[in-house]
Parts: structure tokens; sequence; C-alpha cells
């Protein structure tokens, strides 16, 4: 027979499971991945001061004011407390605003977009650091991972050097999804025509990896790459050792428009070169022979609405003088046009 004190912390027996759980999420490597796991812990914190109290005070009053305890306090015509109600409104409310404090600087300070001022707690970059630059595309059901300084590409691997800043440039080829490296910074969509960037940097070397936290279809749960942070000295030796032996030849656009074609579960591939225009033609959706770039359509689009403008003024002028002569409208001087028509008098 189980002893009484054992059978009563059975219980927390499948808290035990956790032991084995990756919790890098809250342990993470990068600097910048480190700061949002600080921001969740101390917001954690900060609502448990109000939630351990009233999980407390629920097991209190269940016993205190049970029905068997004839020794409570009955009080039926009670209703009212002000010191209670100060209790009860302003701690939530002191709590709220140390969180809006906290989430409006944490924003500005984290927003992805913002180029990095530093490598961690004690180090600010140095001023002549120039980040390296990796644009990414996620496909069906891959990820893409162009390095366009090097002239390499990957297929489901992402290398970076420890200790330099990293500027992703981030697209889609069809749906929406989502970019999410957990060692190195939250994550970050990746929409088809449009570029989102994120700034971050490993501090350590790992190994590890990132997947898509936004669902896509079919392949959406095996949308995982393999992540690693090395020494700058081995990111140089492996940027040369794809150049040399990279199986998957040169990224050019009908290497593209094969790789882009749904797949589940592929392997790591290299790339020995890619094209240097191909994450643009990618973002503007004109990767394909004869598809006209998106933003030379909304250029040409923007000319012509422009030329079209141009065009109609001269036929308002003509008809303003005209309406002049005949005495039908009267303008104030300097105006090129009427504001409003007037019978004269």
């Amino acid at each position: 027979m189980i002893p009484k004190t054992l059978s009563r912390g059975l219980f927390l027996a499948p808290l035990a499971a956790l032991a084995g759980c990756n919790t890098v999420v809250l342990n993470p490597s990068g600097d910048i991945a480190q700061q949002q796991a600080h921001l969740i812990i101390v917001s954690v914190l900060l609502m448990l001061l109000i939630i351990v109290p009233v999980l407390f005070l629920v097991v209190l009053f269940a016993r205190k004011y049970r029905a068997s305890n004839t020794e409570a306090a009955y009080e039926p015509d009670w209703d009212h407390s002000t010191k209670l109600e100060l209790v009860i409104w302003g701690a939530p409310l002191l709590i709220i605003i140390v969180l809006g404090l906290i989430t409006w600087i944490s924003t500005h300070k984290l927003d992805p977009y913002r180029p990095l001022d530093r490598l961690d707690a004690n180090r600010p970059i140095p001023a002549s650091t120039k980040p390296l630059l990796v644009q990414v595309v996620a496909l069906d059901w891959k990820w893409l991972f162009i390095y366009p300084e090097q002239g390499i590409a990957t297929v489901n691997e992402l290398v970076v050097p420890v200790d330099v800043p990293v500027r992703f440039k981030i697209s889609a080829s069809s749906v929406m999804n989502a970019f999410y490296v957990p060692e190195l910074a939250g994550m970050i969509y990746a929409m088809p025509g449009m570029e989102t960037t994120l700034n971050a940097v490993q501090n350590k070397p790992v190994q590890s990896f990132g997947i898509s936290s936004n669902y896509s279809g079919a392949g959406y749960s095996d949308m995982k790459f393999a992540y690693r942070g090395v020494p700058q000295g081995d990111f140089d030796s492996w940027v040369q050792s794809v150049k040399t032996t990279g199986t998957g030849g040169n990224l050019n656009r009908a290497a593209y428009l094969t790789l882009e074609k749904p797949s589940i579960k592929d392997p790591v591939r290299h790339y020995a070169g890619v094209d240097n225009d191909m994450f643009y033609r990618v973002l503007n959706r004109c990767v394909a022979d004869g598809v006209v770039c998106m933003d030379k359509m909304m250029m040409e689009d923007a000319r012509k609405a422009h030329e079209m403008a141009l065009n109609r003024m001269p036929q308002q002028a003509a008809a303003t003088r005209l309406a002049q002569a005949n005495g039908e409208v009267c303008t104030t001087p300097g105006e090129t046009a009427p504001n409003e028509s007037v019978k004269k008098k």
C-alpha cells in the first residue's frame, strides 16, 4: 500500500518529464533572443504578483468560510470596503503601467529593423563592423538561404559566424510563413512580394535548428532547417567548401524554378554559385522568363498615371478660360482653377 504522504505527491510526477525539455527559448545563445527571454521572464513574474495571491486567497476563503466553520464571521449585509477596492483595482493597475512601460521600451529596443548597437550586454559593436547579409526565401516546404556577398546559396542549412551582426532580408515564394531560430531571435514573417528585415547576432558556437512558426500547408510540420553558429575561421572554411564541393551547381533562374516546386523533407543542399539578382527577382515575382517585375510594373503604372494627369491639365485650363470669357465664373487672382461657380450679377 502506498503511504499517504507519497500518494499526495504523485500528481507532481508528470513534472519530472519536463526535465528533458529543451528550454532554448529561455536560455538562448544570441543577444537578441536573450533580451526577449528576459522580457518574458520579467512579464511572467509581474503577472504572478497578482495570480499567486489570488490563488492563495481562493483556497483561504474556501477553507475559512466553509459551511462547517461556525467560528467564521457571518455578515450577510456587507457590500463594500474602500481598502479592499483600492487593493483590487490599484495593484493590477500598477502592474499594467509597469508592463506597458517595459513593453514600450522593449518594442523600440528590439525592433527587428533596428540596426544592432551591441554584440552583448558588455560589448558594443565596433564602428567598422559590417553585418553579414543573408537573404531568406520561404519555399513550399523548405528554406532557401542566399549569401550574396559570398556568392553561395543553401537549402535547409543556415550557418553564421559568432560575434558578427547578421542582417536577414526575408521573403517568400507563395504563401505566408514565419522565420524563427530560437537560439538567435524571435520570429518574423516571410510574405510573398514583400521584404522583412531581422538584425541579430550569435554570441556562442552552437548547433541548433530553425522552423517555420506559421502554418503554411501540408509540409509545414517538416519545414525545418539546420542552424549553426561557428567561429569566423570555420565560417570562411565552410563558405570555401560550399564553393568547391557544392552539389547543386549554380542557382540560376531555371534551377530556382525547379527548386520552387512543392516538396517535403528536402535534404540539405549547397549551391556553389547564385545569380546576383536572384533575391530581387524572387521578391518582385519575376523569376520566370517573360514576367514583368513588380517594381517595374508599379513604376510604369505610376508614370502613366502622371502623364494622364498632365494631359488633363491643359483641357481643364482651357475650360476655365472659356468659362471666364463667357462670364459664367469668376476667380480670385492667382488661382488657376475655379473653386466654385457663381453667376455674375
